[in-house]
């Protein structure tokens, strides 16, 4: 058992994108996790495909170090506001922060974020400048900015007591000094061990507490908990009660118990206070259960995250091609793949709706949504996804809606062309700091239905050189109606394959999201039609041969590449009528009714209950 005074637990906690686990790579590198001639991978800790695909980490993950007879506990947490749930249930484990902010960018939502959960629960924080290095550099305003941010979060006067490192996280560099850098991580560490506390002293005697925080899954032993021992102490074949959800009490077996050594787990003999370990043998654990003494059970208060603001109608795929591609495809595979991800992360919730086959996901953002969808995609799974819609709440009997605070990053050239952009989505510009090098960082509130589908917008109206991020900013009155896509789609009208001959006249009215020699069906969107309304068009048409010789030479046909729609583009595009069709091999855009004779029918009724 490591003594209680020897330990040290942290978080890494940061805007996304701003080098927290590159840092977490050299902690690891010089903390002695690896051997001296062990090959190792950049972001190791970004272990899931997903994460190493798009850059950013997506599931709080854990690991230790040994320093100087100490052991450093680290969880290393994502930095998407998407995923904000994944921090708070992190934070519950440690007793300390280390925010990092990068030297030229500064503090972001998601930092803001973060830094008012660590607060709320009293914990000490450290601030990691990073990036040092940057042309742009501006540590000595960003110091400022991130002082100000505490006292906008009504920070007490001890909390203002933080220490300053400056680092280069990709060289695994560190000081106190910003004009001398050092040549390693050394003054991190200490600074770490000299600041953060080391875990309370249990309060409840030898009643053992752990909560769950985490969970992990095994080949071999099935469902591991993750969480830290508040008090007492644990060991394999111990017996133990798991206070669930609701006041439920069940009798277990802790089974095996690991710690953390590096990236690795190691089975132990005992843990004590202020251990983070692994749990496993306790049939259906799920986050925020408590494993106590079965003789005087005390469970720990359950982890509460922010409420979810976006939601998804998941549905079992109807399509012509259902079936074909994927491994899963009922209703059941459907239901029970989402109720195991809700046991997973605490951030999102399955809901059922008024037909069997469909369910009401609701979460943190598009971006969490899809990468759940990404994630049952890869395993196998077929279904289709509606677009994505925000919880509408009722407020003393008014309807409100969520709002999103949007930081800009942007060239000076481009500030009137989005702000004109965001009017009609009732944005507002509620601040405008100018960040030097013809740069400008411009803040709106706006409804958080507003944003759904201006993000590829943004980019292509900035060139691609600005940057955006967005943090929940509070409920608001309901406020009418925002316009989504200005123009309407191309689809096709009957089964078969795409034919270049066909393409090549459809292309003139818009644009192509297929290739040639795609399988088709009535109701699947092909394009974008260059005008408001939705324009039916037969792609599979061949040219007629002829025994007359033409005159001329036949025009060439050349066609323009097509639009690529990922599943985040088009999801953002879908509107109210139209579904994402997803399965292993392919990703669709289809209307919801794929008969035209039946969507001219729907459309003539809501017409005529319009005039009524």
């Amino acid at each position: 058992m490591f003594p209680r005074e020897k330990i040290r637990n942290i978080a890494i906690v940061a805007h996304v994108d701003h080098g927290k686990t590159t840092l977490v790579d050299f902690m690891l590198r010089q903390g002695g996790a690896f051997r001296s001639n062990e090959h190792v991978a950049e972001r190791v800790m970004d272990s899931n495909d997903l994460e190493r695909e798009k850059g950013i980490t997506i599931m709080a993950k854990n690991t230790a170090i040994l320093w100087k007879d100490h052991q450093i506990n680290i969880v290393d947490t994502p930095g998407h506001a998407d995923f904000g749930g994944e921090v708070e249930r992190g934070l519950r484990m440690v007793d300390g922060v280390l925010l990092l902010v990068d030297a030229a960018e500064g503090p972001l939502p998601q930092t803001r974020f973060v830094l008012s959960k660590a607060l709320a629960l009293g914990l000490k924080t450290m601030l990691v400048i990073n990036k040092i290095d940057r042309k742009d550099a501006r540590a000595p305003d960003v110091l400022d900015a991130v002082y100000s941010l505490y006292i906008d979060l009504g920070a007490e006067e001890k909390d203002l007591e933080f220490p300053v490192i400056y680092a280069i996280a990709r060289e695994g560099k560190a000081s106190l000094k910003l004009e001398e850098v050092g040549p390693n991580l050394e003054p991190l560490f200490d600074k770490i061990i000299e600041h953060i506390s080391a875990p309370p002293a249990p309060t409840v005697g030898d009643t053992t507490q752990l909560l769950i925080a985490n969970l992990d899954y095994d080949d071999y032993v099935g469902r591991i908990g993750i969480g830290r021992i508040s008090a007492g102490r644990l060991a394999p074949n111990m017996p133990v009660a798991i206070c669930r959800d609701g006041g439920k009490v069940e009798q277990g077996k802790v089974v095996k118990l690991y710690g953390f050594s590096g990236l690795k787990r190691v089975e132990i003999t005992d843990a004590g206070p202020g251990q983070i370990v692994c749990v496993a043998g306790i049939e259906g654990m799920s986050i925020g259960d408590t494993i106590t003494d079965p003789a005087n059970p005390k469970p720990l208060p359950r982890i509460k995250v922010d409420e979810p603001t976006m939601m998804m109608v998941f549905r079992v795929n109807d399509g012509p091609y259902a079936g074909k591609e994927g491994k899963y495809v009922t209703s059941r595979n459907l239901r029970d793949r989402l109720q195991k991800e809700s046991y997973r992360n605490v951030s999102i919730r399955v809901e059922d709706t008024e037909s069997p086959d469909a369910f009401r996901v609701v979460a943190r953002g598009e971006l969490q949504l899809a990468v759940i969808i990404e994630t049952m995609r890869r395993e196998g799974f077929e279904l289709t996804a509606s677009n994505p819609e925000p919880i509408i709440k009722e407020i003393d009997g008014v309807r409100h809606e969520p709002m999103e605070l949007v930081i800009c990053d942007l060239p000076e050239t481009a500030i009137g062309i989005v702000t004109e952009r965001l009017g009609p989505r009732r944005g507002r510009m509620v601040d405008m700091v100018q960040m030097g090098g013809a740069r400008t960082r411009v803040t709106y509130r706006i409804p958080a239905r507003g944003l759904v589908g201006f993000r590829s917008q943004y980019l292509t109206i900035t060139k691609g050189e600005g940057l955006m991020s967005s943090q929940f900013d509070g409920w608001e009155p309901h406020m009418g109606y925002i316009p989504r896509r200005s123009n309407g789609a191309m689809i096709a009208d009957r089964l078969g394959d795409s034919i270049p001959y066909a393409l090549f006249s459809i292309q003139e009215r818009g644009k192509l999201f297929v290739p040639p020699g795609v399988a088709l069906y009535e109701g699947m969107i092909i394009g974008e039609h260059a005008h408001p309304n939705d324009l039916d068009v037969n792609a599979s048409r061949e040219k007629k041969l002829t025994n007359i010789r033409a005159a001329g030479r036949d025009e060439n046909v050349v066609l323009t590449p097509p639009v690529e729609m990922g599943l985040e583009k088009a999801l953002e595009w879908i509107g109210s009528d139209e579904l994402v069709e997803v399965t292993p091999k392919n990703i669709r855009l289809r209307k919801r009714m794929l008969s035209f004779n039946d969507r001219y029918r729907a459309d003539r009724e809501h017409k005529r209950e319009k005039e009524e």
